[in-house]
């Protein structure tokens, strides 16, 4: 899903003529799947006798001493278990607390797909997480593909990477053309650069990979935590083992239903976003008096485009143009802690200040490689997951019709998503979410109500598929990720989860946290 997450963003999802199959109780195996049950089972068993062998981690992962660092080995392909071996990144802190207290370990997602979860045990050393540290060992790891983890890789970073750029919100027919030519190009190059390897990166794999996983760290059962992506293959865990898991928290859930993925998930978050775009620039003008934006949302919508149109004569320091300012806000739609910083970015550029926007916007030389992997796993688990519509007419005909509504973020998701167009790898079918009762233990779900990268039906649609599943929303907030936040109540309902497996009403809802207080000042990375 475009934009990963708080936890880490980038990502997005899928409309019309697809002939995925319909959502029911379905098989618990994709169609030609039990070879790579067998693999699955075959490479748990050899992955339980190996365990992982911990030591530091390499220096590139930034990670204190405390933290150690392994590898765990998993089949490119769980249909041939015996071929090609690829190593997945883990990352452990080990629990904090007395020996009698600890519960094994916790595993971590942030989503994506494309993101990294190697950073998750630092989360142990925050207050919000002290007691859930004690009993569990914190357990992180880069998904295949990502990182060190066998990584992807579609272009040459350095033209990834390129800027500035362009966002038109209602983009011209030759600029669609030249998009439609570097999208078609974009799939080439990702079929030459990863070959026949490229179809093994998927959500399925995912989750078998996750179960080998929990066999390495000697887990009979699984604990595991996933946000936004990081809940869709965890509900494939779940549909795929769930004799085999323990406890399971889905934080800010994508919806599952095979007729959303991932296109029409896609548009329905295009559309949420045109909504929390909406409440930034509702805040922002309530404070006219410190960033002078504006005294209404349309107000602040107009500064906003001079700021686009002046970037597009000339880009703030060379590089920073209306893609970047695009991508840069694009993060108000994710949480509120980013409102007050985007807020006096471009209030200042708008007094003739170009600095604090250059410091929020401007590419980082130094990050293009993991920002070009993270596109590159991205895209490719994404268009292996699903049909795709293969038709340029279709989305251009869906995305014309979604921006006349939304122009915030229709457009740029739909470029971002376009190579699936014309995927170059065989696309699956997904394969049906949904567990019988009395199979799973109960899971918490958590959501926030006006949650833009995860739209909120998601939610509820996961729980109807997870019998004995609990939700807690956050109610009238849009931050993407709530778990370990600044809502007490949220946090004493995962906490109280994690450490005794006891879940909350069906139904338990939290208020929503205070709006963000306006600051003013540059904030420097």
């Amino acid at each position: 899903m475009r934009a990963a997450a708080l936890y880490g963003i980038l990502g997005s999802l899928v409309l019309t003529g697809l002939t995925t199959p319909a959502d029911g109780v379905g098989h618990t195996l994709p169609p030609g799947g039990r070879a790579e049950a067998r693999g699955v089972a075959l490479a748990a068993e050899r992955a339980a006798a190996r365990g992982i062998a911990f030591g530091a981690c390499p220096a590139g992962e930034q990670l204190p001493e405390s933290i150690r660092c392994g590898t765990v080995s998993v089949p490119l392909d769980y249909a041939r278990p015996n071929g090609k071996q690829i190593r997945l990144t883990v990352s452990r802190g080990a629990a904090t607390g007395t020996p009698d207290r600890r519960q094994g370990s916790l595993v971590y997602n942030p989503g994506g797909p494309g993101s990294s979860g190697m950073w998750f045990p630092l989360l142990a050393g925050l207050a919000q997480w002290h007691a859930t540290a004690q009993a569990y060992d914190f357990v992180g790891y880069a998904p295949r593909g990502v990182a060190r983890s066998a990584p992807l890789s579609c272009m040459d970073p350095k033209r990834f990477a390129k800027a500035p750029t362009l966002a038109p919100k209602h983009p011209s027919a030759a600029y669609k053309k030249k998009r439609v030519a570097q999208a078609r190009a974009y799939a080439r190059s990702c079929a030459r650069k990863a070959g026949s390897d490229l179809q093994h990166f998927t959500s399925l794999n995912n989750a078998r990979d996750l179960d080998v996983l929990r066999a390495a760290l000697g887990e009979k059962r699984l604990s595991y935590m996933g946000a936004s992506y990081g809940t869709y293959f965890g509900a494939l865990y779940a549909t795929l083992f769930p004799g085999h898991v323990r406890r399971m928290v889905f934080d800010s859930v994508v919806d599952p239903r095979t007729s959303q993925v991932w296109y029409r998930n896609n548009l329905d978050q295009s559309a949420a976003f045109e909504t929390r775009w909406g409440d930034w620039r509702r805040w922002a003008a309530r404070h006219d008096d410190v960033y002078h934006l504006g005294r209404t949302a349309r107000q602040v919508l107009a500064s906003y485009d001079t700021a686009r149109a002046r970037l597009a004569r000339r880009p703030a320091g060379g590089t920073v143009g209306p893609g970047q300012l695009q991508s840069a806000f694009l993060k108000m739609g994710y949480a509120d802690s980013f409102w007050a910083r985007g807020a006096n970015a471009l209030s200042a550029y708008l007094r003739g200040d170009d600095e604090p926007l250059r410091v929020l916007a401007a590419p980082a030389p130094e990050a293009a490689r993991a920002e070009e992997n993270s596109n590159a796993v991205y895209t490719s688990v994404e268009c292996n997951d699903a049909p795709w519509p293969r038709s340029w007419a279709v989305w251009n005909r869906d995305n014309t019709r979604l921006a006349r509504r939304a122009p915030f973020e229709t457009w740029d998701n739909a470029w971002m998503n376009l190579p699936c167009a014309f995927w170059q790898v065989r696309q699956q079918k997904p394969l049906p979410i949904r567990v019988a009762k009395g199979a799973l233990p109960p899971t918490l779900l958590l959501a926030a109500e006006r949650d833009a990268a995860t739209p909120y039906r998601g939610a509820l649609e996961l729980q109807r598929r997870l019998p004995g599943s609990a939700l807690v929303t956050e109610r009238g907030a849009g931050t993407h990720g709530i778990a370990g936040g600044p809502n007490t109540c949220v946090n004493r309902h995962t906490e109280r989860y994690l450490l005794t497996g006891a879940v909350p009403g069906r139904r338990t809802s939290c208020a929503a946290r205070p709006e963000p207080q306006p600051t003013t000042g540059t904030t420097r990375t």
